[in-house]
């Protein structure tokens, strides 16, 4: 009875998915200009959030490193454009964060909690400043023009990078490699100890994650028409994910989805309407959360089911 509660409940997940992914596939045939700009900043975050949430979710691990592979992904594009075909070089972002998350990994996950938050922040910090370093003394300028592409070509390459990102992340937290996650972040030596070799485990992840990070940037570079270190290895980068998983829920599938979605949109919303008081309206949201919302959204919406349910088995 419960295999088949479980198996009803996924079912109804990936058929609203499967809506969800055909409304937007058809959204720039009836959607303004300005909805399908929006809609692809929405799924750069929701992009971010995931791929951040398949490695630190179940292991524990807070990795602040996002915005060193969207960096990364961004400065690829910058270097190839005009020389390498539109999606390879979106691969070869995707490959070049997958191949700096191997090296990283492999040297630094073996610390932890706050030791391997404050590294992965200073890797931002350092990508950041060697790039400025560099351009300012050899190149003698400070940024990079990017090739520009159109909003619906930049649209649907997010959209095939969503889309492939969720089978990834579902097919992990579906296999024995998801269930080898869990086991670290519950116990890690007791995990080490039943046969997982962890350190291979957390550095394969944590590469698969940053890969995705990379096509991303790759892609929305193509938007800004002009980058530069500040705005490619941006911290905010690093920090709107956790917050948006956090807010989410870290627990499901669908958390990390869904707090992405609306903090996009808040966020939108707020510099439009309210510029001067954005980010202390973020970090209040994000107080809340924590205080009282510690499993996210989807905890609150569990809650409500299970009170929901327990009052309608009460009644006679």
């Amino acid at each position: 009875m419960k295999q088949t509660t479980i198996d009803i409940k996924n079912v109804r997940t990936l058929g609203l998915l499967l809506i969800g992914v055909l409304l937007l596939a058809t959204l720039p045939l009836y959607g303004s200009p300005y909805s399908v700009i929006f809609t692809t900043s929405i799924i750069m975050y929701i992009v971010l959030t995931v791929s951040w949430a398949i490695f630190s979710g179940p292991t524990g691990y807070l990795s602040l490193a996002t915005a060193a592979f969207f960096g990364v992904g961004i400065y690829t594009i910058a270097i190839l454009g005009e020389e390498v075909q539109l999606f390879a070089v979106i691969l070869l972002g995707g490959v070049a964060s997958f191949c700096l998350a191997l090296l990283v990994g492999a040297l630094t996950l073996r610390l932890k909690g706050v030791y391997f938050a404050v590294f992965t922040f200073g890797l931002v910090e350092l990508i950041k400043h060697v790039l400025l370093w560099y351009e300012i003394k050899f190149t003698g300028t400070r940024g990079r023009f990017v090739v520009v592409v159109d909003n619906t070509t930049i649209y649907y390459i997010m959209l095939a990078i969503l889309i492939t990102l969720l089978i990834t992340a579902f097919v992990i937290r579906r296999s024995k490699y998801g269930l080898a996650l869990q086991s670290i972040g519950e116990d890690e030596s007791a995990a080490a100890h039943i046969g997982v070799n962890v350190n291979v485990v957390k550095t394969i992840t944590f590469a698969i994650s940053a890969s995705f990070m990379g096509m991303t940037g790759a892609i929305m570079a193509t938007r800004w028409t002009y980058i530069d270190p500040y705005g490619a290895f941006k911290s905010l980068y690093s920090f709107m994910p956790v917050l948006m998983a956090i807010f989410g829920g870290l627990g499901t599938f669908y958390g990390p989805i869904l707090g992405a979605t609306i903090f996009a949109y808040l966020e939108e919303l707020l510099i439009t309407e309210f510029p001067y008081y954005y980010m202390l309206i973020i970090g209040s949201i994000l107080l809340v959360t924590i205080l009282y919302m510690p499993n996210g959204l989807v905890g609150v919406v569990q809650r409500l089911q299970r009170r929901i349910s327990g009052g309608r088995g009460a009644n006679p």
